[in-house]
């Protein structure tokens, strides 16, 4: 399996992990991120998770497995020969990360989990009415599957490595191991990260409630990279 990342020069590398149905290019290079993080002079790594940008992109569900997408992760960071480092993850990149940091807790310094709460959205879904859309583009009752996949179809994405990444990551959790420190990130106006803050008060975390933001667009704001640089330093 190949996982293609980009590292940004500058000092203790952040790893930065992209949601489902994007790339490392859009979600962390187009909104500002390697730059913000370069301007803190601290170096940056992105990678496409597989079924994803430049990486590989197999078809069966088991190879999108939590622990699987981590061990992707794990790799890149041996490549590199980066022993810890920072993470930060968005929507189902969060998943991702948190599965980093159960797979091999000693990698992991400090997380960002931006984007993503207790409730996992795939597991919400309906397999059927996703095939029914990917494959003919019938409309699903859930608006969620077509304003996720519509973009990511249109755009040329591999229908069948979305579909069993979907399948795959169902169900993964946030689950971190005690003793990590984590900043949990969400837009006001994003229902996806629904019971986010009860989360992160259970766990004793930080939180930060982006005013008005939304899934798409929390990303952007100044504040998020503000806060996650200094949770960092």
């Amino acid at each position: 399996m190949r996982i293609a990342f980009d590292a940004a020069p500058g000092e203790r590398p952040v790893v930065l992990v992209h949601g489902f149905a994007s790339t490392a290019a859009l979600t962390w290079v187009d909104s500002g991120w390697v730059r913000a993080l370069g301007e803190a002079g601290r170096g940056a790594i992105t990678p496409d998770l597989r079924g994803h940008g430049r990486s590989d992109k197999p078809h069966r569900a088991a190879d999108y497995a939590p622990r699987q997408l981590a061990a992707d992760l794990v790799a890149v960071l041996d490549t590199l020969g980066l022993e810890q480092v920072d993470l930060i993850g968005y929507s189902m990149g969060s998943r991702v990360v948190a599965a980093l940091a159960q797979l091999a807790p000693e990698r992991v310094r400090r997380l960002v989990l931006g984007g993503a709460g207790p409730l996992e959205l795939f597991e919400t879904w309906d397999l059927n009415a996703i095939n029914r859309f990917v494959g003919s583009g019938d409309h699903p009752a859930d608006p969620t599957i077509a304003a996720v996949l519509g973009p990511a179809i249109a755009a040329g994405a591999d229908r069948e490595a979305l579909v069993a990444c979907v399948q795959g990551v169902a169900g993964c959790t946030l689950d971190v191991p005690a003793g990590i420190p984590q900043l949990f990130v969400a837009g006001g106006a994003d229902s996806i990260p629904a019971g986010v803050a009860a989360l992160a008060a259970e766990r004793g975390a930080r939180y930060l409630e982006l005013p008005g933001r939304t899934h798409l667009n929390a990303l952007t704001a100044r504040e998020f990279k503000q806060a996650a640089l200094e949770f960092l330093a």
